[in-house]
C-alpha cells in the first residue's frame, strides 16, 4: 500500500561569526623601546650630520686657509723710529693685533654684545639658532642669523652675507672646524681684526686710532671699549664721528649687557655711560704726503715692491725722514706770506728738498703748496736753475783743475762768444774781479769767461758726476753757464749735488728707505750705501764752501738765507723771455747747505706766461730756505764747517797798496810864443804812477771811458783847444799792472777865449799827410814826428855845429847843438840853423835858402821857395802844397809848404814848423827846426838836449823836457 511521504529540504549549516581579536594594550616597555630606537637613529643621524659638518668644514677651511691672513696696513717710521703714518689701500685700513694685545675688558665688551655663550659653545650655539628660527617664523623672513662670534668669523672670512640655510650650514661647518683648530682667544682676535668699523677702518686697532687717537689698546678706557663694541651692529649709524648721539645710546646698551653679565660694576657702567664723545683732531690725512709718495715710488723702483703689496702686507718701513723738518716745511709752504699773489689762472708754486749729505738720507721733501696724494711732485721736476748751476758747472771744475783758486782774477768785460754775448745784471763791467767777488755778487761775465777757459765739456762732465742731467748735444754751449739748459735740474738733484760739496767731495746716493721688515719682524729689504770715488777733491769742496759762504754775507746776493749757523749757498734766477717783461723772472732758486744738511728751494709758476711770472725779489727763495732750516735745526747742536786734513789754508795774496787819489787839479789857459794852450798841473803821487787825463766839452754829458792822454808826468799842455770852446778836465791815477784806477779828481773848467790864432775847428800847424804826424816818403826815417819839436834819424846822429845850433851832419841824421836852446820845441818844428831855416847840408837833401826859409835844392828833393817857407821842387819828388801848411812829396823827405810853417801831419801839431824856417830834408832823418837848437835822437826821431830846454823823446817825434821849459805837449 502506497503510502504518501513528505519530502523535506535540508538547511545549510549556519555560518559561525568569527571571534574578534583582543586589542593589545600599548605597554610602557614598548614605548620605551620605541623611544630608544628613535633616539639611537637620531643619534646616528646627528653623528652623521656632525661628521659631515666637520669633514665639510675642514675641507673648506683647508681650501681657503690663506684667507686667515688678512690684508694689513703697513706702518711708516721716521728716522728716530717713531711711527708717523699708516699706509693702506683706499678700502682696507687695517692693523692686526695679537690675542695678548687685546685687554680683557675689551674682549668682554664684544662677548657680552655679540655672543654671551662664546666661552661655552663649540662654534654653534643651538640656543641661539632656536631663537633665530622663532624670529624668522614670526617675521616670515630670514631676519635673525643667530650666529656665534666663531660663525661670524667664518662668514666674514670665507662666505658672503646671504642669509640662506645652505650658507648657514656651510658657516656652521667652518665654525666647528675653526673651534677645532683655534683657541677661543685666537678666534676672538680674528673677529676683532676682521670686522668693519666705519670710516674706511677695519679692525679694532685702526678703529681705536681713528676714533680716539689711541695706538695701544691697553690704554683704552671702559667707555671707549663699549663705544667700539657698539659699532659693528651698524657701522655707518653707530660710529661716534658720524653720529655721536646714537653712538652714545648704543654704548649704553653695551655697558648694560656688560654689567648684567658681571663684567663691570654699576658704578663703572654709570661713569662710562655719562661720557660725551669728542673727536680727536684730524691727523695723517695731509701730513707727509710728498714724502710718503716718494717712499712708495722708491720701494717699487729700487726694491721691486709694488704699491699694492706695500700697502697691504703689514710692512714696517723705516725711513730717513725727520718728521719735525717735514712738518715745518709743510707749514712754511702753506703760509701765503712767503709767496706772491696768485695769478688769475695759476697759483704760485714752490718745492723744496732737504738731504742729510753725510749719508744721502732724504730729510724732507715737499712737492707743492697744495700737494695732494700722488700729485705732481715739483721737487723732482726739472726747472731752469739759473746761476745756482755756476758752482757745479764752472767754479768747482775750475778749482779742481788746479789752475785757479778763489782769489784768481777773472775777466769782467763785455764779450761776444760767437754770437753769445752774456750781460751783467747791473750793466757794470769791472775789468777784472777775483773769484770770490764773481761768486758773491753772481756776476755773469766772469763766469762765462771762466767757463770758456776751462771748456764746456769739462764743466758738463764735472756736473754730470754730481748727478746733474744734460742733453749731450743740445746743452753743449756756453749758455748753460747761466742755467740755460734744455730741461734743467730738479730741487732734489740740486740739493744732492751741493751736498757733495758739503761732504768733502763725496756724493752719497739719495734715499728715503732705511729698511723694510714684515709683520713677523723679518728683514725684507735694506739700503746699503756704496762708497764710491769722490766727485771732487776735499780741497775743491772746502774752497767752494768758503766761496759760497761769502754769498750770504753782507754784499752777497743770498744774505736773506743767513741765520745763526754757518751757511753756504748760491742764488739763482731765470728771466722771462716775454716781450716787455724781461725785467721779471720765471724761476727763483736758493741752493745751499749747513754742516748738517743741504737743501734746494724753487719757486715759480708751473707755466710761465704773460699773466704768470715772478715779481718777487731774487732773495725770496733764500727767505724760505732760512725759515725752514733755522726752525728745523733749532734743537740740534751747532757745528761748523771743518777744513779737511791735508787741505792747505786759503791765504789771500798780498795786494798792491791801494791807488791814491789825485788831489787838486789846476788848469790855466796860456798864450805864449809857442801858441795858445791849456796848462794842466797836479801833485805827484810818487814814482811809477801813471795818470789818465780826461777831457770833455760842455756838450758832453760824461767823460769818455777812453782817456785823452796817459802819462807819468804831472804837467801837460793841451794845444788841441778850439777857439770859444769850454772844456772840463779831470785826472785819475792808474796802475797798469793791476789795471785798477783810483778815484777821479774833482774836475776843473777852462773857457777858451775867441782867438784869431785859433781858427774854430782847426789847430795850428795841422796839415794833411798819409800817416799821423809823418811825411810821405819811400826811404826809412823820413817825415815829421807826431809831437812838435822832434827830428828824425835812422841812427844816432853825430857832428858839430859851426855856428850856434848849426851843424853839419856827416851821416844821415841830425847833429848836436853846442849852445843853449837845443831840445824839444814847444812850438811846431825842430831843426838846426842860425837864421830861420838857413843851413848848409853836406849830404843829399841839404839846400840853401835865398830868403827866410827858402832854399834851392841841389840834389833830388830840393826845391826853390819863392815866398817864406814855400818852394817848388825842380826834380822828381818835388810837390806843391795846396792848403796852408800842407805839402806832399814823392821822394824821401820832399814836400813844401805854401805858407810859413807848412808841413805834413794828420794829427794836431803834426808836420814841420809854423814859423819861417821850415824846409825839407831830402835824406833819411833830415829835418828842419824853427828855433835854434837841434838834438841827437837815441831812437829814430828822438834826441837829447845838452843844455837848458833839452828833453828826451820817448816815441818817434815825441820828447819830454827835464829842465825848465821842457814838458809834454798834447796834440
Amino acid at each position: 500500500m502506497a503510502t504518501d511521504k513528505k519530502t523535506t529540504t535540508a538547511k545549510p549549516p549556519a555560518k559561525k561569526t568569527p571571534a574578534k581579536k583582543k586589542k593589545k594594550k600599548f605597554s610602557f616597555g614598548k614605548a620605551l623601546m620605541f623611544a630608544f630606537v628613535t633616539a639611537v637613529l637620531g643619534i646616528i643621524c646627528a653623528l652623521g650630520v656632525y661628521i659631515f659638518i666637520i669633514i665639510n668644514g675642514n675641507k673648506i677651511l683647508d681650501a681657503n686657509i690663506d684667507k686667515l691672513d688678512m690684508d694689513e696696513a703697513s706702518h711708516l717710521f721716521d728716522v728716530n723710529g717713531t711711527e708717523v703714518a699708516v699706509l693702506h689701500g683706499e678700502h682696507d685700513n687695517r692693523e692686526i693685533v695679537k690675542p695678548e694685545e687685546i685687554p680683557l675688558k675689551l674682549q668682554q665688551a664684544f662677548i657680552a654684545t655679540e655672543d654671551r655663550r662664546f666661552e661655552q659653545h663649540t662654534g654653534i650655539d643651538f640656543m641661539g639658532i632656536g631663537r633665530a628660527l622663532v624670529k624668522d617664523v614670526v617675521a616670515r623672513s630670514a631676519v635673525e642669523g643667530g650666529s656665534t662670534i666663531t660663525q661670524q668669523v667664518a662668514k666674514n672670512m670665507f662666505l658672503n652675507n646671504n642669509k640662506t640655510f645652505f650658507r648657514k650650514a656651510t658657516e656652521m661647518s667652518i665654525a666647528v672646524a675653526l673651534e677645532d683648530r683655534k683657541t677661543k682667544d685666537e678666534i676672538l682676535a680674528l673677529y676683532v681684526n676682521r670686522i668693519f668699523f666705519g670710516n674706511r677702518v677695519f679692525g679694532v686697532k685702526a678703529a681705536a686710532k681713528k676714533y680716539f687717537n689711541v695706538s695701544d689698546l691697553k690704554d683704552l678706557k671702559i667707555w671707549q671699549m663699549a663705544t667700539l663694541a657698539a659699532i659693528p651692529k651698524a657701522p655707518s649709524v653707530y660710529n661716534p664721528i658720524a653720529n655721536p648721539d646714537k653712538s652714545k645710546e648704543r654704548r649704553a646698551v653695551v655697558l648694560k649687557l656688560m654689567q648684567d653679565q658681571g663684567y663691570i660694576t654699576e658704578a663703572e657702567r654709570a661713569e662710562a655711560a655719562a661720557v660725551d664723545y669728542e673727536a680727536p683732531p684730524a691727523t695723517g690725512n695731509k701730513d707727509y704726503l710728498t714724502f710718503i709718495d716718494y717712499v712708495i715710488n722708491e720701494a717699487e723702483k729700487v726694491y721691486g715692491i709694488p704699491e699694492a703689496e706695500l700697502l697691504s702686507n703689514g710692512y714696517k718701513i723705516y725711513t730717513t725722514m725727520d718728521s719735525n723738518a717735514q712738518k715745518i716745511m709743510e707749514q712754511t709752504f702753506a703760509n701765503d706770506k712767503f709767496f706772491q699773489k696768485n695769478g688769475p689762472e695759476q697759483k704760485m708754486q714752490g718745492a723744496m728738498a732737504i738731504i742729510n749729505h753725510k749719508d744721502g738720507g732724504l730729510v724732507g721733501i715737499i712737492g707743492g703748496r697744495d700737494y695732494v696724494q700722488t700729485g705732481l711732485d715739483r721737487a723732482v721736476v726739472p726747472q731752469q736753475p739759473g746761476s745756482s748751476i755756476k758752482p757745479l758747472l764752472i767754479y768747482a771744475p775750475a778749482l779742481e783743475s788746479g789752475k785757479y783758486n778763489p782769489y784768481s782774477m777773472l775777466e769782467d768785460k763785455e764779450a761776444n762768444y760767437n754770437g753769445y754775448a752774456p750781460r751783467n745784471y747791473d750793466g757794470v763791467y769791472r775789468g777784472q774781479v777775483d773769484m770770490f767777488e764773481a761768486v758773491r755778487k753772481s756776476i755773469n761775465a766772469p763766469a762765462v769767461w771762466l767757463f770758456n777757459e776751462i771748456g764746456v765739456k769739462t764743466g758738463m762732465d764735472f756736473a754730470t758726476k754730481l748727478g746733474i742731467p744734460f742733453e749731450p748735444q743740445k746743452d753743449r754751449n756756453l749758455a748753460i753757464a747761466l742755467g740755460g739748459m734744455t730741461k734743467g735740474a730738479s730741487p732734489l738733484q740740486m740739493a744732492a749735488a751741493y751736498g757733495a760739496i758739503a761732504n768733502n767731495g763725496y756724493l752719497n746716493t739719495t734715499h728715503s728707505i732705511i729698511k723694510i721688515v714684515d709683520d713677523q719682524g723679518a728683514l725684507v729689504k735694506e739700503f746699503k750705501q756704496e762708497r764710491v770715488t769722490p766727485a771732487m777733491s776735499a780741497k775743491t769742496a772746502y774752497y767752494m764752501t768758503l766761496l759760497m759762504q761769502s754769498v750770504v754775507e753782507p754784499g752777497g746776493t743770498g744774505t736773506a738765507a743767513k741765520f745763526e749757523r754757518p751757511v753756504s749757498g748760491k742764488t739763482g734766477s731765470t728771466q722771462t723771455v716775454i716781450k716787455g717783461l724781461e725785467k721779471y723772472n720765471r724761476d727763483l732758486w736758493f741752493t745751499g747747505f749747513t754742516p748738517e744738511w743741504s737743501a734746494a728751494v724753487w719757486i715759480g709758476f708751473d707755466k710761465s706766461d704773460a699773466k704768470h711770472y715772478v715779481t718777487m725779489s731774487s732773495g725770496s727763495a733764500a727767505v724760505i730756505f732760512k725759515e725752514v732750516m733755522q726752525k728745523a735745526l733749532a734743537n740740534r747742536p751747532m757745528t761748523k764747517f771743518v777744513k779737511p786734513d791735508g787741505v792747505p789754508d786759503l791765504v789771500k795774496p798780498e795786494l798792491p797798496p791801494p791807488i791814491k787819489d789825485v788831489g787838486e787839479l789846476q788848469a790855466e789857459y796860456v798864450k805864449s810864443n809857442g801858441g795858445p794852450s791849456v796848462v794842466l798841473k797836479w801833485s805827484s803821487l810818487g814814482d811809477n804812477v801813471t795818470y789818465r787825463l780826461l777831457r770833455k766839452t760842455d756838450k758832453d754829458k760824461e767823460f769818455s771811458s777812453e782817456p785823452m792822454l796817459t802819462t807819468t808826468q804831472t804837467e801837460v799842455k793841451d794845444i788841441t783847444i778850439i777857439s770859444g770852446e769850454t772844456y772840463q778836465y779831470a785826472v785819475v791815477a792808474y796802475d797798469p799792472k793791476t789795471e785798477k784806477t783810483g778815484t777821479q779828481s774833482p774836475s776843473v773848467t777852462v773857457v777858451i777865449p775867441a782867438d784869431s790864432a785859433l781858427p774854430p775847428g782847426q789847430v795850428p800847424g795841422q796839415g794833411t799827410g798819409t800817416t799821423p804826424g809823418t811825411g810821405t816818403g819811400t826811404t826809412p826815417g823820413t817825415g815829421t814826428g807826431t809831437t812838435p819839436g822832434t827830428g828824425a834819424g835812422t841812427k844816432p846822429g853825430t857832428g858839430t855845429g859851426t855856428t850856434p845850433g848849426a851843424g853839419t851832419g856827416t851821416t844821415p841824421g841830425t847833429g848836436t847843438g853846442t849852445t843853449p836852446g837845443a831840445g824839444t820845441g814847444t812850438t811846431p818844428g825842430a831843426g838846426t840853423g842860425t837864421t830861420p831855416g838857413a843851413g848848409t847840408g853836406t849830404t843829399p837833401g841839404a839846400g840853401t835858402g835865398t830868403t827866410p826859409g827858402a832854399g834851392t835844392g841841389t840834389t833830388p828833393g830840393a826845391g826853390t821857395g819863392t815866398t817864406p817857407g814855400a818852394g817848388t821842387g825842380t826834380t822828381p819828388g818835388a810837390g806843391t802844397g795846396t792848403t796852408p801848411g800842407a805839402g806832399t812829396g814823392t821822394t824821401p823827405g820832399a814836400g813844401t809848404g805854401t805858407t810859413p810853417g807848412a808841413g805834413t801831419g794828420t794829427t794836431p801839431g803834426g808836420g814841420t814848423g809854423t814859423t819861417p824856417g821850415a824846409g825839407n830834408g831830402t835824406t833819411p832823418g833830415a829835418g828842419t827846426g824853427t828855433t835854434p837848437g837841434a838834438g841827437t835822437g837815441t831812437t829814430p826821431g828822438a834826441g837829447t838836449g845838452t843844455t837848458p830846454g833839452a828833453g828826451t823823446g820817448t816815441t818817434p817825434g815825441a820828447g819830454t823836457g827835464t829842465t825848465p821849459g821842457a814838458g809834454t805837449v798834447v796834440r
